[in-house]
């Protein structure tokens, strides 16, 4: 049997995972490289021309959470585009696996794997990387982005218009899930940069020993794991934006090793003594209290002025609740037009719910509960349970609400359907048991 021109990278923390893949791999593709650590990924990208990356999520002792696989995935598509990554783990959570594809993942594997799946995913990955690098270069659709009719985000948008014509550095500001990536990417298209990179570190992912070698890049030989020179993130952002997320996290004695590359406009690589010069724009975000954090002396007060020449405060979805529908269908179109699909639409009663539901993730809350409805939904019609909004203590308990009956009546529905078997209603609904029986309780259902 003839092997398929492929180099495909596997990276994982155990030898015998390594073995067993490269065992099975080696039989049908040319070139099969193993890393037993995550950090040795940039190096193997730079060195050859890795066509699928195959990669565990999970390297620590007790950080079985898929976080480290995320953060890797992230880096990969950053560096390399068009390399297609199959996530790989034992854990196999659905909102984990999700949230990979999302991001960019082609697809993913559950440990132990089944041999003919593994290779059938690998095909399918081989041949999507030589259609991607077959790809003729077109001019990239302008990205759509949902402003919304509430006073505050219409003011933080008019703001961003006006910053986004000047170099001028900005500080996002903005409780988790805000959308403060989407601003600074908004910021970077309407720039007169929008041509060159656009640049994301997530500084709260990153370690002391990792902070350096990452945003300045290093030189051949700078540690033990340097292997070729590897230039930094900053350098990678050369001449376009480069986003600094969750900056208030950067310890104090890190701080003015950023301060020194904004001064002074350049950037040296561990191992050199050589100063580059930058040409990048700063736009950095938090959801600290950075001013706090000044007044108590654990961010410098000289490295706050220093980025935030404008600074913007961008509101939870809580405090624009006019917005929270059509956000709604905002993202459904979006996500339906990402895997190509047609004709989605909510439920008539899920309107007062999304309006009714607290949202403490805000917009990526959201995002994720549609993404993961239109996969579980059928008929291409998402439902209250399919977005699982229900179990929450926000919705006034009274006879008036027609919220309550609804909700009741799904709940006697359920368990008319299932016989009342708690555990199957729960599922279906999308509940705990524990929260399926406040709700029995509430309504009187017990018979």
């Amino acid at each position: 049997m003839r092997k398929k021109q492929a180099q495909i990278l596997i990276v994982d923390d155990q030898e015998e995972i390594l073995f067993s893949a490269k065992m099975i791999l080696k039989k049908h593709f040319e070139t099969i490289i193993t890393e037993n650590s995550p950090k040795k990924i940039i190096a193997a990208l730079t060195e050859n021309d890795i066509n699928v990356v195959l990669l565990d999520m999970n390297y620590r002792i007790g950080f079985e959470d898929g976080r480290e696989g995320i953060h890797w995935l992230k880096e990969i598509k950053t560096l390399s585009p068009n390399t297609i990554v199959i996530l790989m783990t034992a854990f196999g959570k659905i909102d984990t696996a999700v949230e990979g594809i999302k991001i960019g993942a082609f697809d993913y594997v559950l440990k132990p794997w089944n041999n003919e799946k593994l290779l059938e995913t690998i095909d399918k990955a081989v041949a999507e990387s030589r259609k991607n690098n077959k790809k003729p270069v077109v001019e990239k659709t302008e990205k759509r982005y949902f402003t919304g009719t509430s006073q505050k985000i219409k003011q933080a948008y008019s703001i961003a218009e006006k910053v986004a014509r000047t170099d001028a550095n900005v500080l996002i500001l903005g409780e988790n899930g805000t959308g403060k990536y989407v601003f600074a990417e908004f910021i970077h298209q309407n720039s007169e940069r929008k041509n060159e990179p656009f640049v994301h570190v997530d500084l709260g992912s990153l370690s002391d020993n990792l902070f350096e070698s990452e945003l300045f890049g290093y030189a051949k030989g700078a540690f033990t794991d340097a292997k070729i020179d590897t230039p930094g993130r900053f350098e990678l952002a050369q001449n376009g934006t480069i986003f600094l997320d969750e900056i208030g996290n950067i310890p104090l004695h890190l701080q003015s090793k950023l301060l020194h590359v904004l001064q002074t406009k350049t950037v040296t690589r561990l191992g050199e003594s050589k100063a580059r010069p930058l040409n990048v724009r700063i736009i950095s975000a938090t959801n600290n209290d950075i001013k706090a954090e000044v007044k108590n002396k654990i961010f410098r007060e000289d490295l706050l002025y220093r980025i935030n020449t404008m600074e913007i405060n961008l509101p939870p979805l809580r405090e624009r609740k006019e917005d929270i529908v059509p956000m709604a269908h905002f993202v459904l179109d979006q996500i339906a037009e990402k895997y190509n699909q047609d004709n989605w639409r909510f439920e008539e009663n899920v309107a007062s719910y999304l309006e009714k539901y607290p949202w403490k993730g805000n917009v990526r809350e959201m995002e994720n509960k549609i993404e993961r409805a239109l996969i579980l939904a059928d008929n291409n019609t998402i439902s209250v349970h399919d977005l699982d909004i229900l179990d929450f203590e926000e919705i006034q308990e009274n006879d008036e609400n027609p919220l309550s009956e609804l909700e009741k009546t799904a709940i006697e529905k359920a368990l008319f359907k299932h016989h009342g078997n708690i555990s199957k209603t729960a599922e279906e609904l999308g509940l705990s048991r524990a929260a399926l029986y406040r709700r029995i309780e509430k309504y009187d259902l017990k018979n």
